[in-house]
């Protein structure tokens, strides 16, 4: 069971769009679809979603979709009912990152500190209690067949869209979502609108994934059991959508169950071409540096018989609807619903070296950027190119002053610096785990596929030095000197990295045909890295413990992952799988011709 991992020259069974069924509904494509379910009596309906949102084409569609039914409508922009964007500008900004270019503290308080309660009490427009009205919620008006669709008597369609509309008094709400990696792509050329912001403040990625995604995503989690209508609008003109009773009883058997989450890759200046030339992920793009095979705030999962009519959903509302069942009693408390570890690709086959940066040690990531656990990683590297590095750990006696001064001078007047006189280089080596506490500095050389197991937040890599890389715009890569040494360990240095970094495995109890062994752990860090190896044929037994595991295929073609209640699935090379701590055990079959291998993280 030693062999060297295999590489892979292509992975045709590897799927980009895994689906689930949706339960107790069909998917509805068109805004005519959805306006055909509400329910008849319905007076004001509630549209709510990201800022980023094209909100005019919502309203576009659903404005046709109500004039075939022959329904009279009236629109109210959410947006309108915020308050002052200075105030909301003083409520989301720290002190300590407020003039910070790239990085702002994770937003706290709810999506109501910035309505104007007034002005949101209004939207609805004058109501009588009665004439049919009904709550909404779990079996309420959103939920059954609709009949004609429209307003009690006498009156149009009021309908409240934008950001926030879940607040306003409402029959119906639904929910119209966009994907994150869309809302991303959005901002990134210039279009969209933040939350609460006026309609002519440009978007920054800085207030996006700092302040709007975190508050959106609250929000939507809180609503959750009150959504009538999931609707899907990846596409403006023909979205998708399922009931909400549907959208609850599926998230919640999902959360019983082995389940994937919808890959997706980003391109960098480093990234390289693995992803494209091994998984046939984005043919037409420059590279695929960042593979996101699962990431909480970020990954979604597909709801449908087919890649080509399903909706998409959250991870984290999955999580957020059964965190026990996901997490487990233990990492539900200590964790809440925030789903702690990510699976992530960096590649970097053909393309160039990764910056060398650190993520923020415990109390700066608390303190300072606002999250309650840090970015705590791993390196395990699926292919390594024949003169490849790994670069990890500071020097025995680097001088951190004179490595700050290099640093410095790259970052304000493009003077490169050799990182190798301050930072330790190790061979990459296929099949091996490098752990990263929050702190060290590190970074992947060219030539290398990284899974990358490690604590979920992912946005905060604090460069030292980027090779005076340039960006898009031809302008010198930014990095973050001063957070980076301000959060550098120097007791991971010297002698001590190899050791306490670079751990070789441990065997833990196996079976027939099939071990275990533990790759890497530390005091310091939450979970822990295992890899199963399982010979042609042969089954290995797992436990959860009460834990969540996620897996990832690593060598050989794939395996069957059977649970105790008998639900199966198949996870192929590359392919990463969420096991849910309510599935208590479960049996990886290997059907192939050759060993399989899969990495294991799980909470401790």
């Amino acid at each position: 069971m030693g062999e060297a991992p295999q590489v892979k020259a292509k992975a045709p069974q590897y799927d980009p769009a895994p689906c689930y069924p949706v339960l107790a509904d069909t998917v509805a494509v068109g805004w005519a679809d959805a306006a055909g379910t509400l329910p008849k009596g319905t007076r004001v309906l509630a549209v709510d979603g990201p800022a980023v949102l094209d909100w005019a084409a919502v309203a576009a569609g659903l404005r046709a979709a109500f004039d075939d039914r022959r329904t009279p409508v009236e629109f109210a922009d959410v947006r309108t009912a915020v308050r002052d964007w200075e105030t909301v500008r003083r409520l989301t900004d720290s002190e300590e990152l407020r003039d910070d270019p790239d990085f702002a503290r994770l937003a706290g308080g709810e999506l109501s500190d910035l309505m104007d309660p007034r002005a949101l009490a209004g939207l609805a427009g004058p109501r009588e209690i009665g004439a049919g009205e009904s709550g909404p919620g779990e079996g309420g008006p959103g939920e059954g067949g609709a009949g004609e669709s429209g307003p009690g008597e006498g009156g149009a369609l009021r309908i409240l869209l934008g950001p926030g509309a879940a607040l306003a008094d409402a029959d119906v709400l639904w929910w119209a979502d966009l994907p994150k990696r869309y809302a991303e792509a959005a901002v990134k050329r210039g279009r969209g609108r933040h939350l609460a912001a006026p309609e002519d403040e440009p978007p920054t990625l800085r207030r996006l994934l700092y302040i709007d995604w975190p508050l959106l995503d609250r929000h939507r989690d809180q609503m959750a059991g009150r959504i009538d209508r999931w609707i899907d609008v990846t596409d403006t003109v023909a979205p998708t959508s399922i009931g909400g009773q549907a959208l609850r009883e599926t998230c919640r058997s999902l959360a019983t169950r082995p389940f994937r989450t919808r890959p997706t890759f980003n391109s960098t200046p480093w990234g390289g071409h693995w992803g494209q030339e091994t998984l046939g992920h984005n043919p037409d793009a420059e590279n695929t540096a960042l593979g996101y095979e699962l990431i909480a705030p970020e990954s979604g999962v597909l709801l449908g018989d087919d890649a080509s009519r399903c909706v998409e959903v959250p991870f984290q509302l999955v999580v957020a609807l059964s965190p026990v069942d996901v997490l487990g009693p233990a990492v539900h408390e200590m964790f809440g619903t925030s789903f702690p570890v990510r699976f992530d690709y960096l590649d970097t086959v053909g393309g160039g070296n990764l910056s060398v940066h650190c993520h923020p040690r415990p109390d700066d990531m608390r303190d300072v950027f606002g999250w309650p656990y840090t970015q705590h990683e791993t390196y395990y590297l699926m292919h390594a190119g024949d003169h490849s590095k790994v670069f990890l750990g500071l020097r025995e006696g680097a001088d951190v002053e004179a490595f700050h001064h290099s640093a410095h001078a790259a970052d304000a007047h493009g003077t490169p610096f050799d990182i190798e006189r301050y930072v330790q280089v190790f061979p990459a080596e296929a099949g091996q785990l490098y752990l990263v506490p929050a702190g060290t500095p590190h970074g992947s050389g060219e030539g290398n596929v990284v899974l990358e197991v490690s604590a979920t937040p992912y946005l905060y890599s604090l460069r030292f030095y980027d090779w005076l890389r340039r960006d898009a715009a031809d302008r010198q890569r930014a990095v973050h000197v001063e957070h980076a040494f301000r959060n550098l360990d120097p007791a991971r240095s010297g002698a001590a990295v190899a050791r306490e970094l670079v751990q070789r495995p441990r065997p833990l109890p196996s079976g027939d045909g099939w071990t275990e062994e533990l790759l890497g752990a530390l005091p310091a860090m939450f979970f822990q890295v295992h890899r199963i190896a399982v010979e042609p044929g042969r089954t290995a037994e797992q436990r959860t413990d009460g834990r969540f595991h996620v897996l990832t295929v690593v060598d050989g073609q794939g395996a069957v992952i059977t649970t105790a209640a008998g639900h199966r699935h198949s996870v192929h090379y590359a392919e990463t799988l969420a096991v849910p701590a309510s599935v208590t055990s479960y049996r990886v079959h290997n059907q192939g011709p050759e060993p399989v291998r899969l990495v294991k993280a799980q909470v401790v």
